[in-house]
């Protein structure tokens, strides 16, 4: 269904667990990367200029990893700003998705590994509480992702 069921009490703990990560949108965005391309090396194979890179440290440094990484942290926060408004939430993952599917041709599955290292992270830092009020609205993502790489035919 495109109607999200976030209640006011949700969506404030999910904001609230999001600004401790996104303080340091670059840092904890370089660091799911770097997680996500180590722990599965498949998924550098999109990224034409990470392709080279084999160590975590030279990935960290790298200013397209950090670019990209931060990219990823914003568009995240532009969703936990909308989680009580559907249409606006929309107007941000529809596009994304479209993106992802058509020009860049990602595999789907990557987003729910991007989520899982998020909430990985999340609970490493910041304990299990702020992954638990996390976990929802990563669902609520990939669940949307998917549902408009289906319409793209995938």
């Amino acid at each position: 269904s495109s109607t999200m069921s976030f209640s006011e009490a949700e969506v404030q703990s999910a904001r609230g667990a999001w600004e401790k990560m996104y303080v340091d949108a670059e840092d904890n965005g370089t660091t799911v990367l770097v997680r996500m391309f180590t722990e599965h090396p498949d998924t550098k194979s999109y990224f034409t200029h990470f392709k080279g890179m084999d160590s975590a440290e030279e990935m960290k440094q790298s200013d397209q990893v950090r670019g990209h990484g931060k990219k990823v942290f914003t568009a995240i926060n532009d969703m936990v700003q909308h989680l009580d408004n559907s249409e606006t939430f929309l107007g941000i993952v529809n596009p994304l998705g479209k993106k992802h599917a058509t020009q860049l041709k990602i595999d789907p599955k990557n987003f729910r590994i991007i989520c899982d290292i998020i909430l990985q992270l999340m609970e490493e830092k910041f304990g299990g509480d702020c992954k638990a009020s996390f976990e929802k609205v990563t669902n609520e993502i990939c669940t949307h992702l998917n549902n408009v790489y289906k319409e793209e035919g995938w």
